[in-house]
């Protein structure tokens, strides 16, 4: 490896493998792709660089692209998100390089950032564009050397669709968040479970019964407000956009701006992709004792400077919990530094639904591979057999079927002349 990684405790790499091996039993479409790149070689003599959350699942995607041919080099897309154990074991055991520490400061992250272009990529996988835009602000000079890329979530494909309107962007890049093998399952059920798991690991605290607000309507949001309604909790939504709004009136849930949501919450959860969703206004008024989370990719969602402006005290009452005390007693309670609660406090995304959408992203980047240099220089969705091939898959793996049109049905589907 020539020294070629920056990991914690390279002691935690056999129980890192053991725990990437019991995520692929529950990653039946990845396997059947990792059969398949180990004989046929699509992505051979390959340089890609990945800037993911360091997690059993990114490892074993980490180790399909290998199989394929790949020569890979991967750094963590957030500071909280790594599993120092994964990370050993990628080291160690399937000699992957691999830059990523929990916990690391900011500097750290982005020199990890940069030892990962150190690889001079052909191909970027991004979970957030962090990659992609030191790519473009910091190391022009390989831009020239990149084929393309794929982004993994709703955040990053924000920022890099800003940087094609922008005429920024020097490369194709697949919004593999976009799929709907991705976005329907993924974000839905799989935020949806691992964000109620990391703020009931971090709080201990019972839900049912509580009143839990939701910052955003997206797929994100209404897996976390599915899922919080499950648990027995009165459920708010806030949203800026009318027709997600009146989704989630007509879905059962309360609806209102978030100025009114904090004075009766005990939970407020983030998931917009945006800035200071919560912020100064928000605290003034917040109900004493509430708990806020962020579960977008940022922890700019929730205005902490501003929280921290407002607060006479602060302490940790339990690891992943800060309760600031405002001047006139009230305590906020901010879950994992307002960062992605799933990954910092929990496990992030169960491993069947991760299943899918690395599907995604093993098949779209050799899609690039192959056909990169003739796309256009924007954001472009992933492929329609790329997506129904990946839910075929699954399908087959959850040993499901379903029918098919016939030829009779086919041809009234063709025609228009057909009607009463």
């Amino acid at each position: 490896m020539n020294n070629n990684y920056d990991i914690k405790d390279f002691s935690l790499a056999d129980q890192g493998r053991e725990r990437i091996e019991w995520a692929l039993t529950e990653m039946p479409v990845l396997s059947a792709i990792h059969d398949r790149f180990s004989k046929q070689r699509p992505l051979a003599g390959a340089r890609i660089s990945a800037c993911l959350h360091i997690t059993t699942e990114t490892a074993n995607l980490a180790r399909i692209l290998k199989a394929g041919g790949a020569e890979l080099v991967l750094c963590a897309s957030n500071p909280l998100s790594t599993q120092d154990d994964v990370a050993a074991a990628l080291v160690q055991h399937y000699q992957i390089p691999t830059f990523a520490i929990r916990g690391e400061d900011g500097s750290t992250y982005y020199r990890h950032i940069a030892k990962a272009l150190d690889h001079r990529p052909q191909l970027t996988m991004d979970d957030g564009a962090d990659l992609v835009s030191e790519l473009h602000k910091n190391r022009s000079d390989l831009l020239a050397g990149v084929i393309g890329g794929t982004e993994e979530t709703t955040t990053g494909v924000i920022r890099l669709r800003a940087m094609a309107a922008d005429g920024a962007l020097k490369f194709p890049v697949i919004a593999v968040n976009d799929a709907m093998t991705k976005h329907l399952f993924d974000n839905r059920y799989g935020t949806g479970q691992s964000t109620l798991d990391g703020i009931i690991r971090a709080t201990n605290i019972l839900l049912a019964g509580k009143t839990f607000t939701v910052a955003g309507y997206g797929w994100c949001g209404r897996g976390i407000a599915m899922r919080a309604k499950g648990h027995g909790a009165q459920v708010i939504i806030t949203e800026v956009e009318p027709l997600r709004a009146l989704e989630a009136a007509m879905d059962g849930f309360r609806v209102m701006p978030m100025l009114e949501a904090a004075v009766l919450s005990d939970f407020i959860v983030t998931a917009t992709g945006d800035k200071h969703v919560l912020d100064k206004a928000h605290f003034e008024v917040i109900k004493d004792g509430c708990v806020i989370a962020n579960s977008g990719h940022f922890n700019v969602e929730i205005n902490i400077p501003a929280l921290e402006k407002l607060a006479v005290t602060k302490h940790r009452p339990r690891t992943a919990v800060e309760a600031y005390q405002l001047k006139d007693g009230r305590i906020v309670r901010l879950l994992a530094e307002g960062r992605l609660v799933n990954l910092a406090a929990a496990e992030g995304h169960p491993a069947t639904v991760m299943d899918m959408s690395f599907a995604n992203q093993a098949l779209s980047i050799a899609y690039l591979w192959e056909r990169g240099r003739s796309l256009e220089h924007a954001v472009h969705p992933v492929p329609v057999d790329i997506d129904q091939q990946v839910a075929v898959m699954k399908l087959a793996a959850m040993r499901l079927g379903i029918d098919s049109l016939n030829p009779e049905q086919q041809a009234y589907l063709a025609s228009w002349k057909e009607g009463t």
